[in-house]
């Protein structure tokens, strides 16, 4: 597989994940649309960086993630802020015992799906 097949599916990901988040919020699975809403914004980081340097890194540290997306070009640079807003609900939403509120949740999604719009450009070319 090339690089570009490899970002094409992280973008089948990516738009899996997030609409599971977009169904999980509306059955107040919040926890859930919460996770499923980072996971889609990881699959974009991805894709958009698989593209414009054709490779990406897959590490525990998310941090990286978003020095990653802002070495990436331009468009990455662009949304880093975003993945590290996103990537912040993750430890909330999956490992801590607190719950993540409807309000992180609309959120999550929110920035899951401007993740995936530019990715969708970035790998596309639309």
């Amino acid at each position: 597989m090339t690089a570009l097949d490899d970002a094409q599916a992280h973008l089948v990901k990516a738009r899996e994940f997030l609409e599971a988040a977009r169904l999980d919020l509306t059955w107040n699975h919040v926890n859930a649309a919460t996770s499923n809403a980072v996971i889609s914004g990881i699959n974009s980081k991805d894709a958009i960086c698989l593209r414009l340097t054709g490779t990406t890194r897959k590490r525990d540290n998310h941090h990286d993630a978003v020095a990653e997306l802002k070495a990436a070009g331009p468009a990455g640079a662009a949304l880093a802020s975003t993945l590290g807003r996103l990537l912040k609900l993750k430890t909330k939403a999956q490992y801590q015992s607190r719950l993540a509120a409807p309000g992180d949740a609309a959120k999550a999604i929110e920035w899951a799906g401007r993740l995936l719009d530019e990715a969708e450009t970035v790998v596309t070319g639309r």
